[in-house]
């Protein structure tokens, strides 16, 4: 049986955008996609907007922690989703990237987030049809 794929969602903080898509891939794979997550800059916790959007669509991003992005992540992973952590990530010849343009979700009100957060559900099941091919 091949490998699951693995996905590795990137941004600054590892606080906001990562840990929601993070939050998407891990409940719309149901298992069948490694998912990490990390931050070129990681906060000490996850944005409680951002928390209280992935509630409302009943996903528990509450005792995420955010992590530091490292090279080993990055080596394990298939695919790495960047959101704006530029030249911060580093680059493996053979993954795939994709660079999501995506607001930040720090500082904003809860109607702002909820449009991210509803951007990147859609992205991360854009990806998952691709990754799992029916």
């Amino acid at each position: 049986m091949d490998k699951k794929p693995s996905v590795l969602f990137v941004c600054v903080h590892n606080a906001g955008r990562s840990q929601m898509a993070a939050g998407f891939m891990e409940k719309h794979s149901a298992g069948k996609v490694s998912v990490l997550s990390a931050g070129s800059a990681p906060k000490d916790s996850i944005n409680p907007i951002a928390i209280q959007a992935m509630n409302e669509v009943g996903i528990d991003i509450a005792n995420n922690s955010p992590k530091i992005l490292t090279a080993e992540a990055v080596q394990e992973s298939d695919v790495v989703i960047t959101m704006g952590c530029g030249d911060a990530c580093p680059f493996y010849p053979g993954k795939r990237y994709e660079d999501w343009v995506l607001d930040d979700p720090a500082g904003q009100g809860i109607e702002s987030v909820r449009v991210i957060r509803d951007e990147i559900e859609k992205r991360v099941t854009d990806l998952l049809k691709d990754l799992l091919p029916s």
